[in-house]
């Protein structure tokens, strides 16, 4: 039997991480059939009981010798996918890959996102673990311009996001209505997150100004409600002071933090729009083809929008309240336009995310050869 193991920021902290493992999961098993899948997780409790795993294990909580024999008995470990090599974070998602390369077991990067990594300690471990890597295969053409960039001699192949090939599950209206969110308006979906490590230029008193401002105006100009969807719990926190600068605070709804991936794609299919910052909010929106706008706080977005053939605008930190109420304005206009694009343009997309496990499960057969 084939024993894959996968390490990321899995654990229920973040509902893009959680679709990425599933979709892994999903293409791992439908690539290599018997598959034992192992998981290194931060929560080993929610993984097991939320993902079709067959071991999961928490090396934040083990010491070193305990997890050595369950790398040891992998066939290949794969890193990933998600943006989890950054500065602060970026040697912790390596710790098992450090120890399958000493091992040898074969270490492959599944899609995964980079930066920002400006730390001289965190890009040196960096560049030590991927140069290690059996294969690399990262999201977007910024993650691979930075691996190249810090010295990393592997070819980087640039296929896509694996949470681009999840199928959603419907949001009934009863699970509207226990959640408080009308249906006798029109709905546009908005996403929130938190400065935070991945995106430390963030002016949090400017973004959550610009927000409220987007969403007055999307009630007023749109006859519309406003559904804040937390992506992980520090969002709901963050679109508490969102709807506190609302003039029009009564019609903007908060979901809870309690719903699976597939859950908030169906949820989308209710939207008539959707305007965000979390990369996987955007993802999820396009998987339906709701209209989406972004106000981008990283490099991952801006390639993301323009792999649709969207037209990416300033960074939140440089948009003023003006310029953005004009293009959702425009948006709005344009929604049936747009709709098309994205289903043009989403199957590419989704060609290259199932490229990604074909991709890594080779060096297993190469070495089984």
């Amino acid at each position: 039997m084939t024993v894959i193991g996968i390490s990321g920021s899995y654990g229920g902290l973040n509902l893009g991480d959680e679709a990425i493992l599933t979709s892994a999961v999903e293409q791992l098993r439908a690539t290599v059939p018997g598959v034992e899948v192992v998981v290194f997780t931060r929560n080993a409790a929610h993984t097991r009981a939320n993902h079709t795993v067959d071991r999961v294990l928490n090396p934040r909580e083990a010491m070193r010798d305990e997890i050595t024999p369950e790398v040891e008995r992998l066939d290949l470990l794969l890193l990933g996918g998600g943006g989890i090599l950054y500065d602060s974070e970026a040697q912790t998602y390596l710790r098992e890959v450090t120890i399958a390369q000493r091992l040898g077991i074969p270490t492959y990067t599944y899609a995964i996102g980079v930066g920002p990594l400006k730390d001289r300690v965190e890009r040196d471990a960096v560049r030590e673990g991927l140069d290690r890597m059996a294969g690399i295969t990262v999201r977007e053409q910024s993650a691979k311009r930075l691996i190249e960039e810090i010295g990393v001699h592997v070819p980087v192949t640039v296929t896509a996001d694996p949470a681009l090939l999840l199928t959603p599950e419907p949001f009934t209206d009863a699970m509207l209505a226990e959640a408080g969110i009308p249906r006798d308006r029109p709905l546009v979906g908005l996403s929130v997150r938190e400065q935070g490590a991945a995106a430390p230029e963030l002016s949090e008193s400017a973004y959550h100004q610009l927000l409220a401002e987007a969403a007055d105006f999307i009630v007023e100009r749109f006859s519309a409600d406003v559904v804040l969807v937390p992506m992980e719990r520090a969002d709901v926190r963050e679109a508490h002071r969102v709807i506190g600068r609302m003039t029009l605070p009564e019609r903007a709804h908060l979901l809870k933090y309690r719903y699976t991936p597939r859950q908030i794609i169906g949820l989308m299919e209710h939207f008539q729009m959707a305007v965000g910052m979390r990369l996987h909010f955007l993802i999820f929106a396009a998987i339906t083809g709701t209209p989406l706008i972004a106000l981008p706080y990283a490099s991952k977005v801006y390639d993301f929008l323009t792999s649709l053939g969207l037209e990416p605008r300033a960074t939140v930190a440089h948009t003023t309240a003006g310029t953005f109420l004009a293009d959702l304005d425009r948006l709005w206009d344009h929604r049936a336009e747009q709709t098309s694009l994205l289903r043009d343009r989403l199957p590419v997309l989704q060609d290259r995310a199932r490229s990604t496990a074909p991709l890594a499960v080779q060096i297993v057969r190469s070495r089984a050869g």
